[in-house]
């Protein structure tokens, strides 16, 4: 079997594929030339990230295919009914990049509350100029510890979140239309611990988070899961952190929320319209900014080529088995 890695995969996810016999390629091949690759190559498999759209046009342009596989955990970037409905098998990696998520998750929230981002915009110019100015202007941080955390959506990437949050001394909330959890198992120093946690409506996290950090996409009507409404229900100066999909968050709304005060900063992973994300959003002084690289971690591409892999293996074996 062949397969195309679009978008990549890690090193030890190709040499475990080339002993089981498959042939893999990985060079990225731009969108508009993408078809004509994979007919020509006679791939059945094709493996994205976030890069590589897989839409309507491009199956049905490529009747060989006959599995897709996402590198992640969200396939907005792939017509899944429509792929299903023609007979392809389509894959993704839930468990592979969640702590990697939450760490990057984590790492917006410190910088957000002692204002980390705008210090290190500033102090390559100005640190031996304005030092005095600064070190009054961004001392007035606070704590995480004492601190609610409300988590919107509570699967595996939003629990890892609420360790972290809760190993950092803060309280947790979430809301949830379908995960129920009453408590967490954390692992703290080589023991493990049982952490109650409280689920709640979404109007009562918002009234009593200083934080919120979203795990869930938009919602089925393609509404967003804060906008205006939200942001008028949230407690005055909280932060809040978006690592999850761009179009969770309706960005005219966050960028109204953040020049009025309601949110004192936010921390966004994702966007709208990537790669071209607003250039109003981008240039609010209240963001701190990073470039999707949620999973982007040596560890988890790791793991995400490893589940590619062996669902890849599993998926063969299966058809061989039904073919015999």
């Amino acid at each position: 079997m062949r397969i195309h890695a679009n978008d990549g995969i890690s090193k030890e996810a190709v040499q475990l594929l080339k002993e089981e016999g498959f042939t893999v390629t990985t060079e990225h091949v731009p969108q508009e030339q993408l078809a004509a690759f994979l007919r020509s190559a006679h791939a059945e498999a094709l493996l994205v990230r976030s890069a590589t759209k897989v839409r309507q046009e491009l199956i049905d342009a490529c009747p060989g295919l006959k599995l897709i596989g996402r590198g992640g955990v969200g396939m907005d970037n792939i017509d899944v009914p429509y792929a299903r409905s023609k007979g392809l098998r389509v894959v993704n990696t839930p468990a592979s990049s969640s702590i990697s998520v939450a760490e990057l998750v984590m790492a917006h929230l410190f910088s957000l509350m002692r204002d980390l981002y705008k210090s290190n915009r500033r102090m390559p110019a100005e640190g031996a100029t304005a030092f005095k100015e600064m070190k009054k202007a961004y001392g007035n941080g606070t704590e995480l510890r004492g601190k609610t955390l409300g988590v919107i959506g509570f699967g595996r990437i939003g629990r890892w979140v609420a360790r972290y949050a809760i190993g950092a001394g803060m309280k947790v909330i979430y809301t949830d239309h379908h995960a129920v959890a009453d408590h967490l198992d954390i692992d703290l120093n080589g023991d493990t611990c049982r952490v109650g946690v409280k689920m709640v409506p979404l109007d009562e996290l918002l009234a009593k988070s200083d934080a919120i950090t979203l795990h869930v996409p938009a919602n089925p009507d393609n509404s967003p899961v804060l906008g205006a409404a939200q942001f008028a229900k949230m407690k005055r100066g909280m932060v809040v952190v978006n690592a999850a999909r761009g179009g969770s968050i309706e960005e005219k709304a966050l960028v109204a929320a953040l020049k009025d005060g309601t949110v004192r900063g936010a921390g966004l992973d994702v966007f709208m319209n990537e790669p071209t994300p607003s250039a109003e959003l981008l240039g609010q002084p209240n963001v701190s900014l990073s470039p999707h690289i949620g999973a982007a971690t040596v560890e988890a591409q790791d793991r995400i080529g490893m589940e590619l892999a062996e669902q890849l293996i599993a998926w063969r074996d299966e058809v061989t088995v039904g073919r015999g």
